[in-house]
């Protein structure tokens, strides 16, 4: 028999994926090109050439078997090296080879993480806006996520409704800063404030609850910022990263989890990520991937063109009128809708072949998300057809 919950799903399908599917088709019918697709959070500038010519150069150097055979149970043993001196050099924290399990993508470095410090009925508290795919990579552990209501205007965290559904069965907080979708990063203040909460917390309920840190933007911040790291707040951090989005590598499905030296069980939380690949059929990601991003572990892309269009989206936005915090970083905007239902407006910009996913499943119903990792040239020439949508059809 097959499994009904997944085939529940099959009528409850993510908004996002939905949205870029029209948006491809309707893209046949009058050219990509003439529509405005904001729905995929999809990188759109190069992968640095020294990634691709560091691949390049180990298929041309390397013996299969060390370029094609099995990796160990726990991941390349050079590329957790590597990562753990780079994030030492960078945060100052006393990473080790120990403390690093490549995973596949941030995804995947969540599905560890949950399964490791969680035990089915348990909760996990997330915060408004949150990415939908939180449910699911929560839910599917025997875990429950539960959302904290956001915090407005500015997306920090709403610690008055954070102590309310704070309870005993809470075992991990899961954040994602720089926030996918409304571009908030945490300030140091508020990073500082969850983990006296969390603290307490602990010292209350006689327990750890983790802090779960989803970080594939960590990289993408503005104004010459960087994103404060959660594990230099809070010992019980495990930090889950994806080179998807600072490389441009989202097709090859690596990043990692990074356990802080002074969690709980810090030496054996890896081992333990290993025993539950076996369960879950991970069994570690690509190994030219874990190669290639050794080679190139303290680059990005240029990644300045996503400042560039959140400046241009921002000013057209706020010019036409729209409610809108300018985001702090990822390349995600996240204005309000000119009408209190987020659905019927994305549905009538559809009309203008405009693509804006509407935020009811990410916890702020009223709200649109705006991914705008797309050619500069096509912001701009979006700009006038968004101005023309929000008159003819609001009057603004």
């Amino acid at each position: 028999m097959i499994n009904q919950k997944y085939k529940d799903r099959l009528s409850n399908k993510s908004v996002i994926r939905e949205l870029a599917a029209y948006a491809q088709k309707r893209g046949k019918e009058i050219g990509y090109e003439n529509v405005f697709d904001f729905s995929l959070g999809n990188p759109s500038v190069e992968t640095p050439k020294e990634y691709n010519e560091a691949v390049i150069h180990m298929y041309q150097t390397m013996d299969s078997m060390s370029l094609h055979g099995y990796s160990p149970t726990l991941g390349n043993t050079h590329a957790r090296e590597t990562i753990a001196a780079s994030l030492k050099k960078r945060f100052g924290i006393p990473y080790e080879t120990k403390h690093i399990f490549p995973t596949t993508g941030a995804a995947g470095a969540i599905a560890h993480a949950v399964r490791a410090v969680t035990k089915p009925g348990d909760t996990v508290l997330t915060f408004a806006p949150f990415f939908p795919e939180y449910r699911p990579y929560i839910n599917d552990t025997g875990a429950t996520l539960e959302v904290v209501p956001p915090d407005l205007p500015d997306f920090q965290i709403n610690f008055r409704e954070l102590e309310k559904m704070m309870t005993p069965d809470v075992s991990a907080v899961l954040i994602n800063s720089p926030n996918n979708p409304s571009g908030a990063v945490y300030s140091e203040a508020t990073l500082e404030r969850l983990a006296r909460f969390l603290n307490t917390c602990e010292q209350k309920y006689g327990h750890d609850i983790f802090l779960i840190s989803d970080e594939p933007y960590r990289e993408i911040v503005f104004d010459g910022k960087k994103c404060p790291y959660p594990s230099r707040y809070y010992d019980n951090t495990l930090s889950c990263y994806s080179f998807s989005k600072s490389l441009s590598l989202p097709g090859e499905r690596i990043g990692y989890i990074a356990v802080n030296p002074k969690a709980t069980d810090a030496d054996i939380l890896v081992d333990i990520f290993g025993q539950i690949s076996r369960g879950i059929g991970h069994n570690c990601p690509s190994s030219t991937a874990q190669l290639g991003i050794s080679a190139v572990i303290d680059r990005t892309s240029d990644l300045s063109v996503y400042e560039t269009n959140m400046n241009l989206l921002y000013d057209a936005l706020t010019d036409i009128g729209f409610e809108v915090q300018r985001p702090q970083g990822t390349f995600y905007i996240f204005p309000k809708a000119l009408e209190d239902n987020a659905v019927a407006f994305s549905k009538k910009a559809l009309d203008y072949d405009l693509i804006m996913v509407p935020a009811d499943n990410f916890g702020a119903p009223g709200y649109v998300r705006l991914a705008y990792c797309i050619d500069t040239e096509k912001v701009e020439r979006s700009l006038p057809v968004l101005k023309k949508f929000a008159h003819e059809v609001y009057g603004k």
